[in-house]
């Protein structure tokens, strides 16, 4: 894990930026605690800043496939993370924007066994597959294949005209 910050924020930025003018798909791996307290709000402002980024590749028709590694919370989890046309996530990684002690002092309930597990999250339909690292490059590899563009040497030729002379 790490922390978000302006520099996280920028290279998020710049990634799906450079997506956009190239017009290809973007993969992000998210493993996070969290944003950079240290860097007070403009941590907090990345979160803004990052999904603003990714609708510019929704409207565009790019796919976005986010890979949810562990632990992935905070601001992370509640923003980039969070916005993939496809989620992916590693068996049993931490998944959420607080940690489930913290919630469950907040409210003051006993949480489901597993909460905020991938395999929890995708019962309630958070993400769409659980893979392990070790099939990540294969299940992304047809997932690039399935989502997107066609290169030039597999673009299709056009079928030839037919009609009638006369």
């Amino acid at each position: 894990g790490g922390s978000m910050g302006v520099v996280v924020g920028e290279r998020i930025a710049q990634a799906a930026d450079d997506a956009f003018a190239r017009k290809v798909p973007l993969i992000v791996v998210a493993t996070s605690g969290g944003a950079r307290m240290q860097e007070g709000a403009l941590s907090l402002m990345q979160m803004a800043k990052t999904s603003a980024v990714l609708a510019r590749l929704r409207e565009a028709g790019l796919p976005y496939i986010a890979i949810l590694a562990d632990p992935c919370t905070g601001g992370v989890s509640a923003s980039f993370a969070a916005l993939g046309d496809v989620t992916l996530a590693e068996p049993a990684a931490l998944i959420g924007f607080a940690g489930p002690r913290v919630i469950q002092n907040t409210i003051r309930t006993q949480l489901p066994e597993g909460f905020q597990r991938s395999e929890f999250l995708l019962q309630k339909g958070y993400i769409d597959r659980i893979v392990h690292r070790r099939d990540m490059k294969k299940d992304v590899g047809m997932l690039l294949d399935y989502l997107g563009p066609k290169r030039p040497a597999e673009a299709e030729e056009p079928a030839p005209a037919t009609g009638t002379d006369g």
